[in-house]
């Protein structure tokens, strides 16, 4: 018999205000918090993390930049400073890379992790798993850890007012989970529980988007919450999250593979995550020879969310550094999850078809 080890996180939280529950739920936790983030994300929650805790009565130890990269050597400093200052409990504050910090942090050191994501660009809130890249920020490996956040804090109002470029990015990324679980299934088909739960919670992901992302991003962009922003907020992390918990991690393939490559350029390393997924979407279904009337209409919905739909939305590149990046991409574990190989020579054809065909949405 197959054996399964399911990491969910204990509870998750989702509205207008809902920042205002952070003191009772981390007073439940522990009595000392630390309180880590990017320099965006401290500034921007603060004062409100504050007057929680000290509604609370929990102690805040310190506030502490996370150090730019989720890193080894980050995670480890992080780790010693927590354990010095006999931290009983993280809030993270920010987005993918911080918040991926912060639990790879809590997880190494047995203490609960509260995260508060200050940009709806991906995931990594609700997931037991940590997106780990080197110093200088180029990818290193997908780390699994032994506990998700004990807490998610996903507060709409607070997520309207951050730059629509940061709610694109959770779109593009959450469009992947449908876009990539089709591809993946297509060479290892979904026959199992956990795989077809999984896949069933990516379509829902899609479906969520095509109804309610454009909308979404238009609110945004306004600076205005809206029942639509709800609903992709509720895809953004809490379907896409189901998608990735139940599949394990075994549902990525050339969008994130493209990702990964982007990494490993100095011009696009920063981008985005999820606006760097969005674009590998679109080159993900020309990979499958999909119809260019298929193509287009998600290039549409892509456009509409705010995705880039080509290389120059992204960064002027010259021809040495596509290259590397589309070597890298190849080369990425991500890719081997296509039902066909993908050489360089295929990649560059599928960026190609993409560029010809934004002149026409």
């Amino acid at each position: 018999m197959t054996q399964q080890n399911l990491v969910f996180p204990a509870r998750v939280l989702r509205g207008a205000g809902v920042i205002n529950q952070l003191g009772a739920i981390c007073a439940g936790l522990g009595q000392r918090a630390l309180l880590i983030g990017g320099h965006q994300a401290l500034q921007a929650v603060e004062a409100q993390v504050r007057a929680q805790l000290l509604a609370a009565n929990v102690t805040l130890l310190a506030q502490e930049w996370f150090g730019g990269e989720t890193s080894i050597n980050q995670i480890n400093r992080l780790a010693a400073m927590a354990s010095e200052l006999h931290a009983e409990v993280l809030i993270g504050v920010g987005g993918g890379k911080s918040l991926d910090t912060v639990k790879a942090v809590g997880a190494q050191i047995g203490v609960p992790v509260i995260t508060l994501p200050t940009i709806a660009a991906t995931c990594s809130a609700v997931t037991p798993l940590s997106i780990r890249y080197d110093d200088n920020g180029n990818f290193f490996d997908i780390f699994p850890l032994p506990q998700a956040p004990a807490a998610v804090i996903i507060d709409s109002e607070l997520l309207a007012k951050a730059p629509a470029r940061w709610l694109a990015a959770g779109l593009g990324d959450t469009l992947a989970k449908w876009y990539e679980f089709r591809a993946v299934s297509a060479r290892h088909p979904a026959r199992e529980g956990n795989a077809l739960s999984s896949l069933a919670h990516s379509q829902i992901c899609y479906d969520v988007i095509g109804e309610h992302g454009p909308a979404a991003y238009a609110a945004v962009l306004r600076g205005e919450s809206s029942a639509s922003l709800d609903q992709v907020l509720d895809a953004i992390f809490t379907w896409a999250g189901l998608t990735s918990l139940m599949s394990n991690g075994a549902h990525a393939a050339a969008s994130h593979a493209i990702y990964e490559g982007f990494t490993f350029c100095d011009k696009t390393r920063e981008f985005g995550h999820g606006l760097l997924v969005g674009f590998g979407n679109l080159c993900l279904l020309a990979l499958e020879n999909r119809t260019d009337e298929e193509v287009l209409d998600e290039m549409r919905l892509a456009r509409d969310c705010g995705v880039p739909l080509t290389l120059s939305e992204i960064a002027a590149l010259d021809e040495s550094e596509l290259a590397l990046i589309v070597r890298e991409s190849v080369h990425a574990p991500d890719m081997e999850n296509m039902a066909e190989a993908v050489t360089e020579a295929r990649l560059l054809a599928a960026i190609a078809r993409i560029e010809g065909l934004a002149g026409r949405v």
